[in-house]
């Protein structure tokens, strides 16, 4: 598998996230094809991590793009974001299962739990094992709409700004 390089991350994050469907993410013999993602493009979009400021927790949200931003949700769940600089990133939503594994992973915590990441791949470097992605397949059929779980942010929630490969049966919410 070829692996994605540094130039793929730097650059817009809307196009990142439309960009990394199709994609495989890779953590040991565990792979997965990108199935849906939401951009969240820095401190000035409100449901971005860093709406409110550079913390110990969004730090790598503000180092170089490619790299994993991996936090914990309602005290129980993982999610994993890929890091496209200046405070912004892309959350994985959904992977479809390719090789390693046969569990669910529509839907972050999912997806984190099925393939074992955790809070210790945390500002890992995504173009080397033992996190990394690589080149997948082009996605043709691409639906785009609201991210999800975020009505806090306002006029930012209703942003078009989650993207997922249409009719695919691992998306975690197939409507907006």
């Amino acid at each position: 598998m070829q692996r994605l390089d540094a130039s793929f991350f730097s650059r817009p994050t809307l196009t990142v996230a439309r960009a990394l469907l199709g994609q495989r993410l890779v953590l040991g013999r565990r792979v997965g094809r990108i199935v849906e993602t939401e951009a969240y493009l820095g401190p000035h979009d409100l449901a971005c991590h860093t709406a409110k400021g550079r913390t110990a927790r969004n730090e790598v949200m503000f180092g170089p793009p490619g790299h994993a931003y991996v936090f914990l949700v309602y005290g129980m769940h993982f999610c994993f974001n890929v890091t496209t600089g200046r405070g912004a990133a892309v959350l994985i939503r959904a992977l479809e299962p390719v090789e390693g594994y046969s569990g669910r992973s529509d839907g972050p915590g999912r997806l984190t739990a099925a393939l074992g990441i955790t809070r210790k791949h945390n500002g890992m470097r995504l173009d080397a094992p033992p996190l990394w992605l690589a080149e997948g397949e082009r996605v043709r059929h691409i639906e785009r709409g609201p991210r999800i779980g975020v009505d806090y942010a306002r006029e930012w929630a209703k942003k078009p700004y989650r993207f997922w490969v249409r009719d695919n049966v691992h998306v975690s919410l197939r409507s907006p």
